[in-house]
């Protein structure tokens, strides 16, 4: 949240609509998401100038209070302090207060009331307790005018914007004055800083500190001593900055730390100087180390975190927490104050694994400016000085290894004209230049920017100043334009194209494309897993359904095959095509295949293909066919776990396992569910050339069937191999149309049926040649494999 009257310490609104000033933000790249103003309407100061009992009430009383108008009003309260002569808070008819509450005129035991004297409980500025409720209503000074906006006088009249910063918007609008920078380029106005002044004692830092810096995550490092601190509370107008801020006070001291890391966005801690001894040393944590947070929670440390230690443990999480063992407590006396910057990602990383995310840990996460640091160390000497009654040391203990060269850029209209699609005019570039408050000069056409150090997201290319130009300039201003440039059909190449070619290909079988979520469940994951992989788990997922990248999509598909089965879908056909990852995120993508049901179900000619492991090896073959692989394929039984024992095998090409195909196993799916699964990063590394086309013969084919009697142990593509190696070229194909087991076959034998088509393109073949091939098939594989000829 951004306290806009805060802001306006910084910068004159006066007279500015505020939401309208939300809108204009907006519009220029910083999302206002919400504006809540807390002043109340018809809230306003009176004096209580008569007091009587209620004639119907032993506790109420009837009031006239003068509001400032004309004729003093009559209002009905029953607070115990309420007398004549007392200022107090009206609240008139036609006011909301906190909880939604109306005020109406009305009656209250038939004496007329128009409006109710307030406690501040009901304005939301003090917890309702048992002790303010017995305060009663609220006593203002006497010196308050009669008439005045209630919320005015009491400071309660803030707006407050909620910002939505977007992830690439560095730490400036995480501050008062960032935004009020912010504010000034929308409005073109001058943001000035606040003064810091105090005084030094014949006293130097340097007698009590000695630093030490022995981790590169700490490029910067400053501190400062204040003696004879006095502990109390803080003065209104902190506080009331704090707690529009969603902050809640504490003491002076620590507000003052509070208030200026929300005032220049740079988070400072506080040591308890007798307790943090004559050292400070800053390093990487050691493995294993602990140390008791100001919470009171006993953190452990690993190599990756940063320590500020006295020496030898350590006094607080760098950038994340400070120490319990060096906490400002009511008995500090000597402040040590640390203003630094730190290794943003170690930060980041560090708040979230020890769960400790905080206003100092973001502003650290999203980087700070040097120049800032050392301003919010002179702002804080300064507001102790005068809040805290301290003694500030001469001397700075600093360690600096910034790296400090100046950001410049260069650029001409047209550069930005031309990445913007508008035409912006030299002198509107200059006004942008000066809303922006950046430093440039211009030679010609040419300008060359200094970018301020606050601004650490733009970076001193032409594209960033390009997107402050245009932001500022208004994207409203741009125009949609076609380019003017010659156009030509795409083309695609590479994975892209192999992965376009399958796609279409499966499509045209029949089946449908499903697009499911790369991350799953840990549950997924156990589902189906097939691969001697490594599965990766997010360190910070957005959900645990969400907190593993998966290594096969089938799991998703038998997601997907769940959702449509509980919707009454009988046929379910699908397939994807997606990446996957394992181990140190190696790529694969991989080409995944559902099938349940009927494949072809046609009411109009009875015509029902089942969905079966024949079926979808028929759509595997087709596939690897239509991209080049014919006779380079084979199918080798396989021993997977998920699937069916019976019925699964490897898909090898070119001797290499290139996927999977099988029966879902009962124990995970009951249901008769067949899949398969390729890797296509495998296949595009395979060498696949060009199909060839042949005109279809004009020659007539002659067909055959057969049908061996093997052993069990015998497979059907060893069958197949022999048979086209004794069958010779003029063996067009072979196809397996039955197996059988059962009557007048023994129980250690199986019965393979196949289809022989003989054809020659150039002539027509003879009964007796066919013949002699045919015969050949048969003496081979009765040979080969002790077979015998089924004969019925």
């Amino acid at each position: 949240m951004i306290s806009m009257n805060w802001v306006k310490d910084y910068i004159d609104l006066d007279g500015e609509n505020l939401k309208e000033l939300a809108e204009k933000i907006t519009k220029a790249g910083v999302n206002i998401e919400g504006v809540y103003s807390k002043h109340i309407d018809n809230l306003v100061i009176g004096e209580v100038l008569e007091c009587i009992d209620h004639p119907n009430s032993d506790h109420l009383h009837i009031c006239k209070v003068d509001v400032g108008k004309e004729v003093p009003i009559q209002i009905v309260c029953g607070a115990q302090n309420v007398r004549k002569g007392i200022k107090v808070i009206v609240s008139l008819p036609g006011a909301v207060l906190p909880g939604n509450i109306k005020i109406e005129a009305g009656s209250i035991r038939g004496v007329e009331s128009n409006g109710m004297i307030c406690a501040l409980f009901e304005l939301g500025l003090e917890e309702k307790t048992e002790e303010n409720y017995a305060k009663g209503i609220a006593e203002l000074p006497l010196d308050a005018k009669v008439g005045m906006d209630a919320c005015t006088y009491l400071g309660n009249d803030d707006t407050l914007y909620d910002v939505d910063i977007h992830k690439h918007r560095n730490n400036d609008c995480y501050y008062h004055i960032g935004f009020a920078y912010e504010v000034g380029t929308i409005l073109n106005k001058k943001v000035k800083l606040p003064e810091s002044k105090y005084n030094e004692i014949q006293d130097n830092v340097n007698n009590y500190i000695t630093l030490k810096v022995e981790t590169e995550k700490c490029p910067y490092y400053l501190g400062r001593m204040v003696k004879n601190v006095v502990i109390k509370e803080s003065p209104e107008w902190i506080k009331k900055r704090l707690i529009s801020a969603g902050m809640r006070p504490i003491n002076n001291v620590v507000d003052i730390s509070n208030f200026v890391m929300l005032e220049f966005g740079q988070p400072t801690h506080f040591f308890d100087a007798d307790k943090l001894g004559n050292t400070v040393l800053v390093r990487d944590a050691l493995d294993e180390e602990k140390i008791v947070t100001l919470d009171g929670n006993e953190r452990i440390l690993n190599k990756n975190d940063i320590v500020i230690t006295n020496g030898s443990i350590p006094t607080c999480i760098a950038g994340v927490m400070g120490g319990e063992n060096t906490e400002v407590d009511e008995n500090t006396k000597n402040i040590f104050i640390e203003a630094a910057i730190f290794d943003s990602v170690s930060i980041r990383n560090t708040a979230q694994r020890l769960n400790l995310k905080s206003e100092a840990s973001t502003r650290y996460g999203k980087g700070l400016n040097y120049e800032y640091t050392s301003l919010a160390m002179d702002r804080c000497l300064s507001l102790l000085e005068e809040y805290a009654s301290g003694e500030i040391c001469s001397g700075t203990i600093l360690h600096d290894k910034v790296d400090k060269t100046i950001k410049e850029v260069e650029f001409t209209t047209e550069d930005i004209n031309k990445l913007l699609g508008i035409n912006i005019s030299l002198d509107d570039m200059k006004v942008e230049l000066q809303r922006l408050d950046f430093e440039y000069t211009l030679d010609k056409d040419k300008f060359k920017v200094i970018i301020p150090r606050r601004r650490l997201d733009i970076d001193p290319n032409i594209a960033d100043m390009a997107e402050e130009i245009g932001r500022l300039y208004g994207y409203h201003n741009l125009i949609s334009s076609l380019p003017n440039v010659e156009t030509k059909r795409g083309v695609y190449v590479g994975d892209v194209k192999i992965r376009k070619e399958i796609s279409k290909r499966l499509r045209c079988l029949g089946l449908n494309e499903a697009k499911t979520y790369t991350l799953v469940s840990p549950d997924m994951v156990n589902t189906f897993k097939y691969e001697d992989v490594k599965n990766i788990v997010l360190p910070n997922p957005m959900s645990v359904d969400k907190s593993v990248v998966r290594t096969t999509l089938i799991p998703s598909l038998l997601q997907v095959y769940d959702y449509n089965k509980a919707r009454k879908v009988n046929n379910i056909n699908l397939y994807e095509i997606s990446k996957t990852y394992h181990d140190d995120y190696i790529e694969d993508t991989k080409i995944s295949i559902l099938m349940k049901g009927n494949y072809i179900e046609n009411n109009w000619n009875h015509t029902i293909i089942k969905s079966d492991f024949y079926t979808l090896k028929g759509i595997i073959e087709n596939l690897l066919n239509y991209l080049g692989l014919k006779n380079r394929y084979s199918f080798t039984v396989s021993e997977i776990s998920c699937l069916h024992p019976g019925m699964q095998a490897n898909i090898i090409v070119d001797r290499e396992i290139i996927g999977v195909i099988g029966r879902i196993h009962p124990s995970i799916r009951k249901d008769e569910i067949y899949v398969a699964e390729l890797s296509m990063s495998k296949l595009n590394k395979l060498n696949i050339k060009p199909i060839k086309y042949k005109q279809a013969s004009k020659y007539p084919e002659i067909k055959k069937d057969v049908a061996f009697i093997v052993d069990n142990s015998v497979s059907s593509s060893e069958i197949e191999t022999e048979i086209k190696k004794s069958a010779g070229r003029l063996l067009k194909e072979v196809l397996v149309f039955d197996i059988y087991r059962g009557e007048n076959i023994e129980d250690n034998k199986k019965s393979i049926a196949y289809n022989l088509v003989f054809e020659d393109s150039t002539r027509t073949l003879t009964e007796e040649e066919v013949m002699e091939k045919f015969n050949n098939v048969i003496v081979s594989v009765e040979k080969k494999f002790n077979a015998s000829v089924r004969d019925k």
